[in-house]
């Protein structure tokens, strides 16, 4: 059904939907509306054999999840920046338990200095927990993904994020087609888990694993990661048939067959960038854009035959490995490590900074003239960061950045230097 509605309720609709039976919330912006909606719909009756679990902190709420899943129930949370890195012990435990949970993570830069807006520094920072993590473009692939997720997770027995950009998606209202319970329930079959506490067959669940099998415990953490690579497109397919509409999978190309310059990006900005790739293409340029919807597992051999022919590529990222560059880059990078391809890191919308039509386009254009340096900050304000730069070098006793750049800026009153 089609309703005009706000990104986080949808999802939250979609979760309803599939029908979970332990819900665990905790509120941190920008992901409250979504256990807000569910919750809604848990004491309305609409989401019936639901324990919804007020908890009193993130680490709580994935911990209870955990023992949910274990319990042998479908279990769901969500949450954002620093109630993921909160909650950081929990994420790993559940990727090395292979429990089969769903989180969505509204994604929202991570302090200090505070910060409430968009960027991927949460899910950067457990890009390696082993946990599935898909990105959604828009709203109505959040819902998509939410209900491919669950599917996902309980035929691998492996935990998945779903990454939803915060406030530019969870709060942003649109179209987006909610599917009928019929249609669900036609896609996503009842819970069988492959582990459960059962008392007539005791067994432990997290037990002290030594150096003679450790390596193969995390190894087995890999190969799940490595079928689902297959299933992940498998179970798009099959959403596909069902609901009919193309949804999820592993990367989307767009309009990359003859493109020489290939913008690559996760989430919502790929809007943005097929803007600029249709505004340039008007020109004559031969400009296309990938979106990559599963970051864990990373699309190695899929990207390297799209990209394979272009002559520049251009990974634009919502996050920073300071000291390095980018986080995605350096995946593509393996990619292509075959083939002597450029590939440019643009670093780009760090804690919610907009990310222009004019901007991209100006990047593009520099990639193709051979002046994109390898790493470059997207609108930085290098005086700015001059006049801070300058600023540590005279003086022992500088004082916080961020207080120093917001009195450059006259965001604050002038202080004590």
């Amino acid at each position: 059904m089609l309703k005009q509605v706000e990104g986080s309720i949808a999802v939250a609709e979609a979760i309803a939907l599939c029908r979970p039976e332990v819900v665990c919330a905790y509120p941190i912006t920008p992901q409250t509306h979504i256990v807000e909606g569910v919750g809604a719909l848990v004491k309305k009756g609409e989401l019936e054999n639901c324990e919804f679990i007020n908890v009193e902190s993130e680490f709580a709420a994935l911990s209870v999840a955990i023992g949910a899943s274990a319990a042998g129930a479908r279990a769901y949370t969500a949450t954002a920046s620093q109630g993921l890195l909160y909650m950081a012990e929990a994420v790993y435990n559940a990727g090395g338990l292979g429990l089969p949970i769903v989180m969505t993570i509204g994604n929202r830069a991570i302090g200090a200095p505070i910060n409430i807006w968009n960027d991927h520094t949460d899910a950067m920072s457990m890009k390696d927990a082993g946990w599935i993590q898909l990105f959604a473009e828009t709203n109505q692939e959040g819902v998509d993904l939410h209900i491919q997720a669950f599917r996902l997770a309980e035929e691998l027995s492996c935990p998945v994020m779903v990454c939803i950009d915060g406030f530019i998606l969870t709060h942003a209202y649109e179209r987006v087609d909610i599917p009928t319970q019929e249609e669900v329930d036609a896609f996503l079959p009842p819970y069988d888990p492959v582990q459960v506490l059962d008392p007539a067959d005791p067994y432990s669940i997290g037990a002290m694993v030594g150096p003679e099998a450790f390596t193969e415990v995390r190894y087995l953490a890999h190969e799940k990661q490595r079928q689902a690579l297959q299933l992940i497109p498998e179970i798009a397919e099959v959403f596909k048939d069902v609901f009919g509409r193309a949804s999820g999978g592993l990367i989307h190309p767009y309009r990359t067959e003859d493109a020489e310059t290939i913008v690559i990006a996760l989430g919502s900005v790929n809007g943005t960038i097929k803007e600029v790739v249709d505004e340039m293409r008007d020109d004559g340029m031969r400009v296309g854009s990938v979106s990559i919807c599963s970051f864990r597992p990373f699309p190695l051999a899929e990207l390297k035959e799209t990209l394979i022919g272009a002559r520049n590529v251009i990974v634009l990222e919502k996050s920073l490995a300071p000291g390095l560059g980018g986080v995605v880059a350096s995946n593509v990078r393996m990619a292509l490590r075959e083939a002597p391809l450029p590939v440019y890191t643009v670093i780009a919308g760090l804690g919610g900074r907009p990310i222009t039509v004019a901007s991209i386009a100006r990047v593009i254009k520099g990639a193709e003239k051979g002046e994109l340096p390898d790493v470059q900050f997207l609108d930085l304000d290098e005086e700015v960061v001059a006049q801070e730069v300058g600023r540590a070098a005279e003086t022992r006793r500088s004082g916080p950045t961020a207080e120093n750049i917001l009195k450059t800026l006259g965001a604050v009153s002038a202080g004590r230097h």
